[in-house]
């Protein structure tokens, strides 16, 4: 009877077995004799642990473009664990066709100024093969602005009033009609306003 109970009450997790697949598998060795104590090698690493959001609430939408993403391998500075590259594994559809989904993550990356190595899948890697694939993204990084800029302005004033986080809003009527400005979120009990230039 306690024993039914026990099981009644048990959560419904179960450890996902094997954490890696067979190509993650045979990857991640190739990558461990390449690099060495190089990188620290994180595999499975959720794009929300490496990337945000600029203005949280005026992009909303975009959060569901990389909610549950993830990159298949991290690779990391040993002692500040900054990322230095991301590693997907590409499963090919077509020649010279690639999927929106694996496009949207090389966008991402490739707007932060990371390199995204893009490795085809397969069940066994030889390092010779993927050493230009890491060269190719670097190079293609290699004229792109890097968006780790002034955080002041990617994040979202407070207001001066009563210190809530503010709201982007748009004047609907008087001389400032269709111009935008920040609206304390507690508006209208509170009235603090910040003006955009």
């Amino acid at each position: 009877m306690a024993d039914n109970k026990a099981e009644a009450q048990r959560l419904p997790y179960r450890l996902r077995e094997p954490f890696l697949t067979t190509t993650e598998l045979a990857l991640f060795r190739v990558l461990n004799q390449m690099v060495g104590g190089r990188y620290l090698i994180c595999p499975k690493v959720s794009l929300n642990d490496v990337f945000y959001i600029v203005r949280p609430n005026e992009n909303v939408h975009f959060f569901n473009k990389f909610f549950r993403k993830h990159v298949d391998f991290l690779l990391c500075d040993p002692q500040t664990l900054a990322p230095a590259f991301g590693i997907e594994i590409v499963r090919p559809i077509s020649k010279n066709e690639t999927r929106e989904s694996d496009r949207f993550v090389e966008e991402i990356f490739t707007g932060a100024g990371l390199p995204l190595v893009h490795i085809p899948s397969s069940e066994s890697y030889d390092a010779s093969e993927i050493i230009p694939l890491f060269q190719l993204a670097v190079a293609k990084i290699g004229g792109t602005v890097s968006l780790r800029v002034d955080r002041a302005s990617d994040s979202v004033p407070h207001c001066p009033v009563c210190g809530k986080m503010m709201v982007l809003r748009i004047h609907r009527t008087g001389k400032n009609s269709g111009k935008q400005y920040y609206g304390c979120m507690d508006s209208p009990r509170c009235t603090g306003v910040v003006p955009i230039n």
